[in-house]
């Protein structure tokens, strides 16, 4: 199968912000994270990231960071570029 990019927000709240998501992510899914941009507070943790992989494993990658509590947006075409 063909690699896909998916560009998403994860939003983190207070009690995950400590935690290593995005590492346990990479290592835990065949995808690959590129984190675009952040903002870290003591109450919340807001991450644009990049997903690299099969489709199927994105989605999985998603379920799993949903199913921790954080949420997960798509970021809108042309927020973000380069």
């Amino acid at each position: 199968m063909a690699a896909e990019k998916s560009r998403l927000w994860l939003m983190f709240p207070a009690r995950l912000i400590t935690r290593p998501i995005i590492y346990e992510l990479g290592h835990k899914f065949n995808v690959v994270t590129n984190v675009r941009q952040a903002s870290v507070t003591a109450e919340v943790g807001i991450v644009s990231i990049e997903l690299d992989g099969e489709r199927g494993e994105i989605k999985k990658s998603i379920a799993w960071l949903e199913e921790l509590g954080v949420k997960v947006e798509p970021v809108e075409i042309n927020t973000i570029e380069g």
